[in-house]
């Protein structure tokens, strides 16, 4: 912990003095026990940005390359998203995905806080996508409760397709926790399609996107 809370302190006074965010409804965030961070997504920064900026540690998914990725530089970025947290996922498998889910159900159980985006992967166009079910699978098998999230302004960071990043205002908002019967993992598809739709729309909400009710979908590239 004392690693990860020196990486997200160190962030946390970096975006602070470069970008000046303006940072609404932390007092939302629960003081105490397992929650679940459900936020739009427009850019490859905005896992670290929830990280720091949250009053507590957050776990995010990460892919599983950054973990991987052979030489000087790969090793950086292993150190570095093990530092803050994150969990390594194979794109493209359900099977690892189905893992992944349950690493973060291991993570809720034990009182700490992870980070999911129901969109899947980030929005090219600024649009919020239908959420996938999982950040409703997991609300439901666990309990928690889901703490909506909403971003503004980070697609500018760093545009998709660029390598550097330019420091820029941006917005984050949370809202108030959502609450969902704690149902364990064995519950109808239709109630985890509602639950997720709920979530979506507190996050809709919070960003002010408008929508859209296809899935998205990550490029070939990524």
């Amino acid at each position: 912990m004392g690693l990860y809370d020196g990486v997200r302190a160190g962030f946390r006074g970096t975006i602070n003095a470069t970008c000046r965010p303006t940072v609404v409804g932390l007092h939302h965030v629960p003081t105490e026990g397992p929650f679940i961070v459900a936020s739009n997504h427009l850019s490859f920064l905005d896992s670290i940005i929830i990280q720091a900026l949250m009053p507590r540690p957050v776990a995010f998914f990460a892919k599983a390359e950054y973990f991987t990725t052979p030489g000087l530089k790969g090793r950086a970025m292993k150190a570095f998203f093990e530092s803050v947290g994150s969990i390594p996922v194979q794109r493209g498998e359900q099977a690892a995905s189905v893992a992944a889910l349950d690493a973060l159900v291991e993570i809720l159980e034990s009182g700490a806080a992870v980070g999911i985006y129901p969109e899947g992967t980030r929005s090219r166009d600024g649009r919020l996508y239908r959420g996938r079910t999982g950040v409703g699978w997991l609300a439901l098998t666990t309990g928690a409760p889901v703490v909506p999230v909403g971003l503004a302004g980070t697609e500018r960071l760093q545009p998709a397709g660029k390598k550097t990043v330019t420091p820029h205002h941006f917005t984050l908002t949370v809202g108030e926790p959502l609450r969902f019967d704690h149902v364990g993992p064995k519950h109808p598809l239709p109630a985890r399609r509602l639950a997720t739709d709920r979530i979506v729309d507190a996050i809709a909400e919070l960003s002010g996107q408008e929508r859209c009710d296809a899935y998205n979908q990550a490029p070939v590239a990524e």
